[in-house]
């Protein structure tokens, strides 16, 4: 409600004046026994989402060890949480009760654990709040240990807050309102008068009035003497506690009676209900909401009048909730009123705990669950549902929304969460198929999408959660039969498994409609602040929809040479999926080609869409998107092995789900990366031609033309792919065939383009648009990429954007040729059944920068060496300066910043292509240690030295450990390239974290090498495993850390093996595959 708060006078006083020294003996006894609530919820569930926060609680039954606070801190859903007293001493606390509509909750902890306070239960005294009562507001307010707000009640009978339309509501209660301007973290507080008795409980706040909104204490008063007389004292508690809770599935508001009368309302009853009920009643219960297949459906309708219950009148909401609760599994007899028409119905009181989860299904990192009740009131469905909590991987992959409610999956009807996995049980790893959902914000259209069972081992097997009433904890066991083909790990996945829903109509149409961010919190509850990074492993995290846009020039290399930046379109609509009807595309595409030039139709049977996800279990190397769009071209295709080339913004990092859509032929199919490359801008994806069926035949590489390299003029054709996979084309001219890219590091690094010229283009389709440029017969002369950078604004503000540059083909061309030939010297790799050895690159791991001869002379360069620089290339007349060495590399402390790098070998060099064929000529010959001979003009002097050479793979990182929620992994070359590495180790760096997790409750965020582990030194990966396997559940880990700006650190945290064991993922290149291994977990029970 909007309602500005409505003071009501407390006339003939009855309200006795506190003084000051009253105030003062109660706060000394209440202060005691408020407690700091520091709460972590490591899934989401039904209306809360991973995350951690603090709030506020207070003693109810000391010899008991019960706290009470709100429903949303101890949360529904799994939770992990300590109590911190006033004098700091901290200990663990555990849910035993959340009541499933009201705002309030119950901890328990152990008594003897407090052991240097002294302190006493503070009593609950419902009853002695009334209006004008001088009250104070107790608690955790803004993160402060102790607050104290002062405030008078103003209102009783408020309506129950609305905080959001898709998360927890309270209902069915009225709240008290006072304008004492709590805020977050004070959720959970005591209201408490002047003797020291708690009337209220603190549960929201409305920040524009600042207005506070309490909890009457009548229920919960209740549900504490059930606790209390089923549990004598701590430790001997017999099984779980069983509160009685009936409920009719219908919300009602307490309507006044002029609004009463104008739903019908007759006057002989409202003057029969006004006789009856107590002096200043001003209104009557009203039906606004009832939940389908409840038991009030198609009984009860909004608008009716409720009269009377059991034959009495009925006007308050407690007295209404008195009697359900006492009736659970009973018929009770309704009076109401429906437009003045009198009527009777006769309603069977449900368990309210029956329809309230205590399970969920966790999958490749998604929550799924029976729907609430609180969901099903917010949704309008019925209880018991297929509900997305949180859809992970797999289903964010397929675009299915939180909130989603699963109808059908692989043709079968969803009705329950059984039904689910029964289907689940079925599948095999690599199988699409079919999965039709609704959303409540959409509830009359069905959506229907290709789900993907991951192929490689992203996430832990299929597991069931269930609540244990007794410890509060949630205990797993797996969720599929170890025999499930889910549970295999084939090789290669067969086709037939990955075509299962070929025949099925519009499964074949893919909705981009994306969930983004993090909503924000409004009911009180406060969330920890993050710093750099956000990830979430059964959290929310950010999934970016498409990629940003160019909005004004970014420069491109040291000179005046600048690019044009053009507005970006939405990728969600820029590449719309296919529908599957080949004869409908066929026509689409002779048409096209009947207009086309003999550059596009050559080439169009070469070009493939990417469409690329990455798990956000294992975000390595700082990519910055969970999805992401590109056109690439094929570049090798035979029988038995398919290779297509893209940019590394497509295609960033290793840990990559791969789709392949043909322009030649309509068929989708998936692929694998294969080779990144260090320093250029490309990637290369297998693919196998079988896959393509019919298509093989159709499907073509492309003609590359490495040699001569394009000049400025040349006329070349821009081809690349249309939102419905045609090829779209134009003509146009180079203008700048090597302009120097020159990319700054982002926020958190992630690969940057660095030493490479690229090709400018006089006109082209936009930033978001890439493609190939080829010359007249189609012949390939370079890959129009798309590079990834970040736009900075001020000191703090950055925006992610991407523009399209060439790249000439002969890097791509090189690396193919030693491919296809064999002639590699690098590890081998399983592609399509076969072990290739796969080329190494041989660099010098040094960022150069092109500054203009006239420039250098200037800084005192020689004339001779100018003279001798633009002989060798008239057309750049540059040289090439120093920018940094990545830390770690040979070359570090051996070359300078500011460097000018003249000549190796003796040869001048002029340009990064020269540096290249130095490096490569070393791997031509035999008896060198691999080092460069390098001529450098420093601080005005020449000299001589002797530079070494490193060699990097193709395969980026390919192995990582997930040790309390944060991704480490070894430093990957962009965050070398900053030039910095910890001098005690740097082979432990956080590259993301994960939303609810210990690193995320104590603070341990990204961009941060873990240096020391309980004093231990951990210099690399295997080092740390050897530390984290001797740390014991719940066990306070001291953990030494240096950010990326030098800055050492120590902090503690609690590990948590139960909701968050250890875990490795490493690529195997001998069966090609991503394999997950536990390193600690809390039991044998949950290994996987």
């Amino acid at each position: 409600m909007e309602e500005m708060a409505e003071i009501e006078a407390a006339a003939g006083g009855g309200v006795a004046v506190a003084t000051a020294e009253d105030w003062r003996r109660a706060l000394a006894a209440v202060v005691p026994a408020v407690v700091v609530l520091r709460t972590t919820a490591p899934r989401a569930f039904d209306t809360e989402q991973a995350g951690a926060s603090y709030a506020t609680g207070f003693v109810v039954d000391k010899e008991r060890g019960v706290i009470l606070t709100n429903r949303h801190v101890v949360k529904p859903g799994p939770v992990v949480a300590e109590a911190m007293f006033v004098n700091r001493e901290e200990i663990p606390v555990h849910p035993i009760y959340r009541d499933p509509v009201h705002d309030f909750g119950f901890f328990r902890y152990d008594p003897e654990a407090v052991k240097f306070l002294k302190y006493e239960e503070i009593p609950l005294a419902p009853e002695a709040a009334c209006v004008g009562l001088e009250i104070r507001v107790v608690g955790n307010d803004s993160g402060e240990k102790v607050s104290i707000l002062a405030g008078t009640l103003a209102r009783l009978d408020r309506e129950a807050p609305h905080y959001k339309k898709d998360g927890y509501n309270d209902f069915n209660t009225f709240y008290m309102q006072a304008a004492s301007g709590t805020k977050g973290g004070s959720s959970g507080s005591p209201v408490v008068d002047c003797k020291g008795r708690a009337v209220a409980l603190n549960a929201g706040s409305k920040s524009s009035s600042a207005s506070a909104f309490f909890l009457p204490l009548e229920r919960v008063v209740r549900a504490l003497k059930v606790i209390q007389a089923s549990w004598a004292t701590f430790g001997s508690k017999p099984e779980s506690v069983s509160i009685p809770r009936g409920t009719l599935q219908v919300t009602f508001l307490h309507k006044g009676f002029d609004e009463t009368r104008r739903l019908g309302l007759q006057n002989e009853t409202e003057q029969m209900v006004r006789q009856v009920s107590p002096v200043g009643e001003t209104g009557m219960l009203v039906v606004d909401s009832v939940v389908p297949g409840g038991p009030a459906h198609k009984h009860l309708q909004p608008g009716d009048i409720l009269v009377r219950a059991n034959g009495e009148v009925m006007t308050q909401f407690l007295t209404l909730e008195t009697l359900l609760d006492d009736s659970v599994d009973k018929v009770i007899e309704l009076q109401i009123e429906r437009g003045g028409a009198p009527s009777t119905v006769q309603l069977k009181v449900q368990d309210l705990h029956s329809i309230t989860p205590n399970s969920f299904l966790e999958i490749s990192g998604a929550v799924i669950h029976s729907l609430s009740y609180q969901q099903a009131r917010n949704f309008c469905f019925k209880c018991g549902l297929v509900y997305v909590a949180e859809q992970g991987y797999m289903l964010s992959r397929a675009s299915v929304p939180r909130h989603a409610i699963i109808k059908k999956f692989a043709g079968a009807d969803i009705e329950k969460l059984d039904d689910f996995i029964v289907v689940l049980s079925k599948l095999s790893r690599g199988a699409r198929v079919p999965l039709e959902y609704v959303s409540y914000s959409d509830r009359h259209r069905n959506k229907s999408v290709l789900v993907t069972i991951n192929r490689h081992e992203w996430y832990a097997p299929p597991r069931i959660y269930t609540r244990d009433g007794v410890t509060g904890m949630w205990t797993s066991k797996p969720a599929i039969h170890s025999s499930s083909p889910m549970l295999s790990s084939p090789l290669h996945t067969d086709q037939s498994q990955i075509d299962q829903c070929s025949s099925v109509g519009e499964t074949g149409l893919m909705d981009h409609n994306y969930q983004t961010g993090m909503e924000a919190v409004a009911d009180g509850c406060v969330k920890m602040q993050t710093d750099e990074e956000t990830l979430a492993d059964g959290g929310d995290l950010s999934l970016e929809q498409k990629r940003r846009r160019v909005e004004e020039d970014t420069s491109m290399f040291e000179g005046n040479v600048l690019s044009d930046g053009v507005p970006d379109r939405n990728m969600d609509q820029e590449y719309a999926s296919m529908d599957g009807t080949t004869e409908d595309m066929s026509h689409e595409i002779g048409a096209a080609v009947s207009n086309a030039s003999l550059a596009e139709e050559v080439i169009e049977p070469a070009l493939v869409m990417f469409e690329v996800h990455v798990p956000q279990s294992c975000m390595l190397d700082g990519v910055h998107s969970q999805h992401f769009f590109g056109t690439g071209v094929i570049v090798y295709h035979s029988e038995n092995l398919g290779l297509a080339a893209v940019d590394r913004n497509t295609v960033a990092v290793f840990v990559s789900d791969v789709m392949l859509s043909f322009a030649a032929y309509p068929i989708e199919i998936p692929a694998e990366v294969v080779f990144l490359h260090p320093v250029h801008n490309f990637a290369l994806v297998a693919y196998d031609p079988s896959a393509l069926g019919a298509g093989a035949s159709i499907v073509r590489a492309a003609k590359l033309l490495p040699e001569p390299a394009l000049r400025r003029g040349d006329s070349v054709y821009l081809v690349g792919l249309s939102r419905s996979l045609q090829a779209t084309s134009r003509k146009s001219i180079i203008t700048n065939p090597s302009a120097a890219v020159n990319i700054g590091s982002a926020d958190s690094p992630r690969y940057r383009a660095m030493n490479m010229e690229v090709i400018e283009l006089d006109t082209d389709f936009g930033s978001t648009f890439s493609g190939i440029l080829t010359d007249e017969q189609g012949r390939v002369q370079a890959l129009w990429a798309s590079f990834s950078t970040q736009l900075k604004y001020g000191c703090s503000s950055s925006e992610d954007h991407q523009f399209v540059r060439g790249i000439p083909i002969y890097a791509i061309s090189q690396v193919l040729n030693k491919i296809i030939t064999g002639g590699c010297n690098g590890p081998p790799l399983l592609i399509n059944g076969v072990k290739r050895p796969m080329p190494l690159v041989r660099l010098l791991e040094a960022e150069l920068y092109p500054t203009l001869l006239s420039k250098a002379r200037s800084f005192g360069l020689p004339d001779t060496w100018v003279q001798a620089l633009a002989k060798k290339d008239p057309v750049r007349r540059q040289v090439l300066r120093v920018k940094g060495c990545l830390a770690g590399s040979k070359a570090e402390n051996l070359l300078e910043q500011g460097d000018m790098v003249l000549a190796i070998n003796k040869e001048p060099i002029t340009n990064f292509r020269d540096v290249e064929i130095a490096c490569q000529e070393l791997d031509k010959t035999t008896g060198h240690d691999g080092s460069l001979s390098m001529t450098i003009f420093r601080q005005g002097k020449e000299m001589d030295i002797v530079v070494g050479t490193d060699i990097r793979d193709g395969n980026g990182t390919t192995r990582m450990v997930n040790w309390c929620g944060c991704i480490i992994q070894d430093p990957h070359p962009a965050v070398r390239a900053l030039g910095f590495l910890p001098e005690e180790g740097h082979g432990v760096y956080v590259a993301r974290w994960c939303q609810g997790s210990p690193v995320h409750r104590y603070g341990l965020y990204a961009l941060q090498w873990i240096v020391e582990v309980n004093g231990k030194p951990t210099p690399d990966l295997e080092t740390f495993i050897q530390v984290a396997q001797g740390l014991e559940h719940s066990e306070f880990v001291r953990v030494r850390t240096v950010h990326l700006n030098g800055k050492p650190r120590v902090l503690t945290l609690k590990q948590d093996l139960h909701y968050w064991p250890t875990w490795e993922l490493r690529f195997d290149p001998e069966t090609a595959m991503w394999r997950r291994r536990t390193i600690k977990s809390l039991n044998s029970a949950i290994v996987e």
